[in-house]
């Protein structure tokens, strides 16, 4: 059929799937469905919201279809090799598209998966990036600038506000939260970021330095100016090969998609504007193309970072050491507010990446990394963290490839840090057929591995002291089934946290989905994982290593009875198996959606009952925009909210949340030190608003 009759058949098509959708608009995400969709259900208390923002970053920075590349594609981690290559190949034979609509005719791209990627994706012709005016002109006039202001609260009294002594926090109950950003894709981002922690003051104190608020972040991003790509100043991340030794940016890691997330996206620099305050560099950096296929990222940062420092003593000499770098950004008490910006980070390198744009198969790469500190680290010596980083100077070098052949996609990485200590991961995803997608991913990470900045994949949060091998597979027999499953064996060779001995697991999940219209998704998952724990006898004499084994299964119905009213039913159980011991916990979770006129309502209730802390169960929670929620229910109780978005102008968004959650009538006081609260009811407020310029 000819090309323009394919795409006149689809405009008119009346069940057209992008119909609700009209160019050049994309739908909004809904983070929710779509972290669902990709992760499984976490079961430690991770600070989410840097995920979150890489998420919204990719969102805010859609691909444009006709000037991609299979890895950037990659990034997206929703595409198989068969789509990715399909698309590929269509651009090559057919040219640029036209419309957004053509995905419809690429063998491969079925409803859901379209769906899917149609908020990270955009079909531009060459005049959409002829930009008019200077870059000041250009933000001024630019559409998609907006500020934002959020406030919330605990509205019953904690602990740390209501002491007298010195032990109390200084500030108020209040969080705060502000931002301003002005972009344009693949031009330009500039913003700045600023937030109060709950506890925490707002002073304007030199000494101190700190002037007004606790936390600033700011960001001046440019792209596509000239030979430099990007061209970074402020606050920014950076991914390159599989995050060995730069892996900032969205990792999904082993979740219920079990085969596009094993892979790291080369994303390169991005900016960063998240309220997190680790885990970033704070200075310059750029990529260059110094030849048709040779790309080239220098950077330097400059930071404080808060740290815990101690005094070593002998006879003839005081030396100020760090017992250990605090991440949490908290300065609340002045305990905390004394170990505030204590230590100074001065980090510089370069990223060298090829690119083969002839057959777009092959992508490889080196990077090297160095960071000085101003004072020695030296963590409080124990029988697991033996060999940590130690010392006031620490680099990486590595090498990465990743290499596309037929339907089969080959990516690793090496990495060797000053201490020696060396890493390994490699693997592959491969479309075996329409229907049947496969991964596989093997990792090495010596005991002795320092990376600062890495973030792989990996069982454990940090990339160090693991061996493992994984292997995903994904079947969809039809356009209604799917059915997933992974399953990985890890080790670790040295001890760990609650491991004082060599210590081995595995973990496994299993899901099928069934989709019988666009209106009703529902799934069923179960995940088992074991890990060796130290446990001590009786005595306390002699101890042994035993496997702690967590089972869960999850169902999930999801019902969008009309564009107006969707509802969303759940329910999870777990036990934990322990030496003999066993323990359980479950949550039975109802959600009620609305869209009325310019308000979007969304409502939750919660029972839930667990017998301890080991079956927590945590659970996404619908939030204001530029914040993410997954709280941990745990104990006996309920949990509720309700949220309402208000639109009254084109420009102006105002949400509301409130959450409460009542524990049995038992509970004398939630939580514990500065954090308890008396009585058995939590509930929180929040309030935010969004102008866009």
């Amino acid at each position: 059929m000819n090309r323009w009759v394919q795409i006149l058949s689809m405009v008119l098509w009346p069940t057209a799937i992008f119909a609700q959708y009209p160019e050049p608009d994309r739908p909004q995400i809904d983070i929710q469905t779509f972290i669902e969709g990709m992760f499984q259900v976490p079961d430690e208390d991770i600070n989410y919201d840097d995920l979150y923002e890489s998420l919204y970053q990719l969102y805010l920075n859609p691909i444009d279809l006709n000037r991609t590349n299979k890895s950037e594609l990659n990034s997206l981690y929703q595409l198989n090799i068969l789509q990715i290559n399909n698309l590929i190949d269509y651009l090559d034979q057919h040219g640029p598209m036209t419309s957004i609509y053509e995905l419809q005719v690429i063998e491969g791209f079925d409803v859901i998966t379209i769906e899917n990627i149609l908020p990270f994706v955009v079909v531009r012709g060459k005049d959409d990036y002829q930009m008019q005016g200077n870059l000041l002109q250009r933000i001024t006039h630019e559409e998609n600038s907006y500020f934002i202001l959020r406030a919330e609260r605990n509205l019953e009294d904690k602990h740390g506000y209501t002491r007298i002594d010195s032990g109390g926090y200084v500030g108020s109950p209040y969080k705060l939260y502000g931002r301003f950003q002005s972009r344009h894709s693949k031009d330009f981002s500039v913003g700045f970021t600023f937030e109060k922690d709950p506890g925490e003051q707002v002073i304007w104190d030199s000494k101190q330095k700190q002037y007004g608020f606790d936390y600033y972040s700011y960001h001046l991003f440019l792209e596509n100016k000239g030979s430099f790509k990007k061209i970074s100043i402020g606050d920014y991340q950076m991914q390159f090969g599989q995050g060995l030794i730069l892996g900032s940016g969205f990792n999904p890691g082993k979740g219920t998609e079990t085969i596009t997330t094993v892979k790291r996206g080369n994303s390169g620099i991005r900016p960063y504007s998240s309220v997190l305050e680790s885990g970033f560099m704070r200075g310059a950096a750029f990529t260059y193309t110094v030849a048709k296929r040779i790309d080239i990222s220098p950077f330097y940062s400059h930071i404080r970072q808060d740290g815990n420092i101690q005094t070593a003593t002998d006879s003839e000499s005081y030396e100020e050491y760090v017992s250990s770098i605090l991440e949490t950004g908290f300065h609340r008490t002045y305990t905390e507010l004394e170990n505030r910006n204590k230590i100074t980070e001065d980090s510089y390198g370069v990223n060298l990446t090829y690119n083969d744009t002839h057959s777009r198969n092959f992508q490889g790469g080196i990077t090297y990394m160095a960071s000085h500190y101003s004072h020695t680290i030296q963590k409080t010596p124990n029988n697991y963290n033996q060999y940590e980083f130690k010392g006031k100077y620490n680099y990486n070098v590595g090498l990465f490839a990743n290499y596309n052949w037929h339907n089969i996609l080959l990516f690793g990485e090496a990495a060797q840090s000053r201490s020696g200590g060396r890493a390994y991961v490699a693997g592959f995803m491969s479309s075996l057929s329409p229907i049947v997608s496969l991964s596989f991913v093997y990792r090495d990470y010596d005991k002795d591995f320092h990376s600062f900045y890495g973030n792989s994949f990996s069982e454990g949060s940090r990339t160090i002291n693991e061996k493992g091998m994984y292997w995903g597979l994904k079947i969809t027999p039809s356009k209604r089934w799917v059915f997933a499953a992974f399953y990985d064996y890890f080790s670790f060779p040295w001890l760990r946290y609650r491991a004082e001995a060599p210590s081995s697991g595995y973990e496994y999940l299993l899901k099928t989905e069934y989709r019988p219209s666009r209106s009703v998704n529902l799934y069923l998952q179960y995940r088992e994982q074991s890990k060796e724990r130290t446990i001590a006898q009786e005595n306390e004499n002699i101890k042994r290593l035993v496997a702690g084994i967590k089972r869960s299964l999850a169902a999930n119905l999801d019902y969008h009875l009309n564009p107006a009213l969707a509802l969303k039913s759940r329910v999870q159980y777990s036990s934990y198996d322990l030496d003999a011991n066993s323990t359980s916990g479950i949550a039975i979770i109802q959600d009620v959606n609305v869209r009325i006129s310019k308000f979007r309502i969304s409502t939750r209730f919660a029972i839930f009952d667990t017998e301890d802390y080991d079956n927590r169960q945590y659970v996404y929670e619908k939030d204001l925009l530029y914040a993410f929620s997954i709280p941990a229910y745990s104990g006996i109780g309920t949990r509720s909210y309700v949220m309402l978005q208000y639109n009254p102008t084109r420009k102006l968004t105002l949400w509301t949340k409130y959450g409460r959650y009542h524990y049995d009538e038992q509970i004398e006081s939630i939580g514990s030190s500065n954090e308890r609260i008396d009585g058995n009811i939590k509930s929180e407020i929040k309030f935010q608003i969004r102008y866009k310029l």
